[in-house]
């Protein structure tokens, strides 16, 4: 099958090794902001915050996350280009959907009037919540949709990255706890390009399993 779209995806890979004299171009990095900003989330919720690792003083500090554990990832940090944190409100309330709400008004997508009716969304909040208030579960899988979205726009723009999971969400929490303010961080994501010479995994062929056993049509 011949599309841009499938090329670009057969053309990602879990990037092992970064070049570290190669910076991501500010221009790309305004579409790549711009495309996380865009995700998709369920009801618009958008319970996340997106913490761009740049300077060498932020890279410093999530170096320094990985003191106890995943160090398989930590040569990542000072050698991509930027790590996006991906963090989730693990309290989503209300009064956080009302600011969705009340942008949405202001940018035209309801009247004022309707205000009240639009909480009725609030509803899915409500079914995916215990009874402490957390719902970190639900906000986690939005923050999952504006990683795929990011992994696809690089891919179509052409620039390599690392998923990891591997992190330290607890030193995370304490390490850029101000950042965060509340929110949690399971997950982050390496850009970067990768070191031709170094990087193992470029070569290799993609592997998938075959669609017909992961795609029915009905």
């Amino acid at each position: 099958m011949t599309h841009q779209i499938i090329t670009d995806l057969e053309n990602r890979y879990t990037t092992k090794c970064y070049d570290a004299s190669k910076r991501i171009p500010q221009a790309d990095l305004d579409v790549i902001y711009q495309a996380m900003n865009l995700s998709a989330s369920s009801i618009n919720s958008q319970p996340w915050k997106f913490i761009v690792i740049e300077s060498d003083e932020a890279k410093q500090r999530m170096h320094d996350t990985f003191a106890n554990k995943f160090q398989f990832n930590q040569p990542h940090i000072k050698s991509a280009s930027h790590i996006v944190l991906f963090a989730h409100n693990p309290h989503y309330s209300r009064e956080d959907y009302a600011k969705v709400i009340d942008k949405g008004i202001t940018d035209g997508r309801m009247g004022a009037e309707d205000r009240e009716q639009a909480f009725g969304a609030f509803a899915f909040v409500e079914l995916n919540t215990d009874d402490t208030g957390n719902n970190a579960a639900w906000t986690k899988s939005q923050a999952y949709l504006a990683l795929g979205n990011t992994l696809h726009t690089l891919a179509r723009l052409g620039i390599d990255s690392t998923t990891m999971e591997g992190v330290d969400s607890e030193l995370i929490g304490e390490i850029f706890k101000e950042e965060l303010g509340g929110y949690q961080c399971n997950v982050a994501l390496a850009m970067g390009y990768h070191n031709a010479e170094k990087d193992y995994n470029a070569a290799l062929p993609k592997s998938r399993l075959a669609i017909e056993d992961v795609l029915q049509v009905l």
